[in-house]
């Protein structure tokens, strides 16, 4: 009984593997038919058809972004430095980190003491040196009147000269009054020289005088330079930046208490390479006008204008370094702030911009035709922005679809359709299959 059971046990599993042998191989010959075995259609082995998505390279007038960084600097400043040393007695509240300050307005004084003495020593002197001066043009007037008389006394005692002489022509007169009118008349005349002498002394004395009364104004405008000296005020308008002042303390002469920004004139700075300074500069060297867009993080968009570049090179750098003045929206604005700009180049005439991944790296692009065949084209690439580039059109690819996403199955040869065209149906002659991996 027993045998009988195993017998036919092992003849069930015998005819079940042959009958899972004769099904697998109905199915594999059903697959290897021309026909489903049903009178179905025909499915031959068609091309495949990959769907990627596709661009249109429209030539044109292109104006490339050059993206760069930069830093915000301040184009005016003031350093207020100590004109006097001493003790610093008053302090003005804005006189502080961020405060705001006007033109003229006084932010702090240095004991004025020692300055104001000297200049009142110097005002007293000052009024001595008129005094002076007055009295000796005084001198100089009776001098004057003294030498008037004096010459008149002279042609008095010359007229009585005469008459003697022609008194003795008549035989009238005396030689003694003759000779006493000669001796009067020469007396008269060493007299007139004397008073000239003593109006040039009193003359030279003026001279003097007003000699030491300019020397006497001279140290009263530096006593009061020297007191002005004693007050720090504010240059312009502007905000308050490292400060050291402190009320009480003491100071020395050109010591920096603080400095003063005009939030108003800012600037960026920009390191370029040498590439991209040659991209920026006119045709007679110098460097363009052209608008910069200033992107703070986090902040408002700013603009600027490009206004000069550097005169020199820093020892161990390279390229260049230009200077963009900001023209709008640099309140928010700090001196010291990192800032993205985008400086916009002189435009490319016949040129497109398409996405990166459209550009192998042999420097080609995947041309679809009319039937959605590739062909490989070399492009020019004149500028790299982003997730897109700029190149130069040539004649045999303005108008054509371009693979916009490069992938490893993709070539030339290869038949693809628009990834955002509706899928067709699968025919005898194709097999359309999704693309692959977008980046190759």
């Amino acid at each position: 009984m027993r045998f009988l059971t195993r017998s036919l046990l092992g003849l069930f599993l015998t005819f079940l593997t042959l009958a899972l042998l004769m099904l697998a191989g109905a199915t594999l010959w059903r697959a290897m038919s021309p026909g489903d075995g049903a009178g179905g259609p025909v499915r031959g082995g068609g091309e495949q058809v990959y769907a990627a998505r596709l661009v249109t390279v429209e030539p044109g007038r292109v104006q490339p972004q050059m993206q760069v960084f930069g830093q915000v600097r301040a184009r005016r400043e003031l350093q207020l430095r100590a004109g006097a040393g001493g003790r610093i007695v008053q302090m003005d509240p804005a006189l502080q980190e961020g405060g705001t300050v006007v033109a003229g307005q006084l932010l702090a004084r240095i004991d004025p003491a020692a300055a104001q003495a000297a200049l009142d020593r110097s005002l007293a002197e000052r009024a001595d040196a008129q005094g002076v001066l007055e009295d000796a043009r005084r001198r100089v007037d009776i001098a004057g009147q003294d030498v008037a008389a004096s010459e008149r006394q002279a042609e008095l005692r010359e007229a009585a000269v005469t008459r003697q002489a022609q008194l003795a022509e008549r035989g009238l007169g005396t030689s003694l009054e003759r000779e006493t009118a000669e001796l009067a008349a020469s007396s008269a005349a060493q007299a007139a020289i004397a008073s000239r002498a003593a109006l040039a002394d009193a003359q030279s004395a003026v001279t003097a005088a007003e000699n030491a009364l300019r020397r006497a104004e001279i140290a009263v405008t530096e006593a009061r330079r020297a007191l002005t000296d004693t007050e720090l005020r504010a240059g312009f308008d502007g905000r308050v930046t490292a400060v050291t002042a402190v009320e009480g303390a003491l100071v020395s002469v050109n010591e920096q208490l603080a400095t003063i920004i005009d939030p108003d004139a800012l600037e960026v700075q920009i390191p370029l390479s040498l590439a991209q300074f040659g991209r920026l500069i006119g045709p007679d060297g110098r460097l363009l006008p052209q608008a910069v867009a200033v992107t703070p993080d986090g902040q408002g968009d700013a603009v600027a204008v490009l206004d000069r570049a550097a005169a020199s090179v820093a020892e161990g750098s390279a390229g260049r370094v230009v200077f963009a003045r900001l023209t709008q929206g640099a309140q928010a604005l700090r001196p010291g702030d990192f800032v993205t700009a985008g400086i916009s180049e002189p435009p490319l005439e016949g040129a497109a911009t398409i996405p990166a991944a459209a550009v192998g790296s042999d420097g080609a692009v995947l041309v679809a035709g009319d039937d959605g065949r590739l062909r490989t084209v070399a492009v020019t690439v004149l500028r790299r922005q982003g997730d897109a580039v700029v190149i130069a059109v040539p004649a045999d690819l303005a108008g054509a679809r371009i693979v916009a996403e490069r992938a490893p199955q993709l070539g030339t040869g290869i038949r693809v359709r628009d990834a955002g065209d509706p899928a067709p149906q699968g025919g005898p002659d194709q097999r359309v299959q999704g693309r692959g991996p977008t980046r190759g």
